[in-house]
């Protein structure tokens, strides 16, 4: 079964932290992404840049409308995920444990399926 790891975290943060500290941390997250590989469980990651560079894209009554970030009503962030092929709901908790964003951030684990269930 695929899973995905979602990392939720505060906006703000990766400012907080600093260059060195978000270096830091961006290196632990390549080396637990390593371990998932060697595990043989990855299917895909990746990070994601803050939110005060995406836009949003809506389309209404036939018309497309773009919102350039950063979004003033959001408090935090997907800055991140991972999608996991594991057996379990179990496995994929312990895993998203394992994850050292789950020091910094939250970790949304949510199985792959279909939008209409």
């Amino acid at each position: 079964m695929s899973y995905m790891l979602l990392i939720v975290e505060p906006l703000g943060q990766r400012h907080e932290r600093g260059l060195e500290g978000g270096q830091a941390a961006y290196a632990s997250m390549l080396e637990f992404t390593q371990r998932l590989q060697d595990r043989g469980i990855l299917q895909a990651s990746n990070s994601l840049e803050s939110t005060d560079r995406s836009v949003r894209l809506q389309v209404r009554g036939g018309k497309r409308n773009v919102i350039d970030g950063p979004f003033a009503e959001t408090k935090e962030m997907v800055g991140g995920f991972f999608l996991l092929d594991v057996a379990t709901r179990e496995e994929a908790l312990a895993i998203a444990a394992e994850c050292p964003a789950a020091q910094w951030a939250s970790i949304e684990v949510r199985r792959v399926g279909p939008c209409y269930n």
